[in-house]
């Protein structure tokens, strides 16, 4: 895979950045990787009352990676 669509990549992490739980930072992430295979996956940060207690929005991206079917990262914005 030589060719990668960085704008739409870009796209998919302002996408799912919205979705992120973050009501005490109030600070959004979003993460999409483009797979080996061509699949995009994404993840976004979730916050808890207990401050240090949070996942990265990368943490939920290669989660989702995993979950569905794994392979290798190319790009990541």
């Amino acid at each position: 895979m030589t060719d990668i669509d960085w704008d739409a990549l870009h796209d998919e992490a302002v996408t799912v950045m919205r979705r992120a739980y973050a009501p005490y930072s109030r600070y959004r992430v979003g993460a999409a990787g483009l797979t080996d295979d061509g699949r995009v996956v994404v993840g976004c940060n979730v916050e808890n009352a207990a401050y240090g207690v949070a996942l990265c929005a990368e943490c939920g991206m290669v989660s989702s990676l995993h979950a569905t079917g794994g392979g290798r990262l190319v790009a990541v914005a």
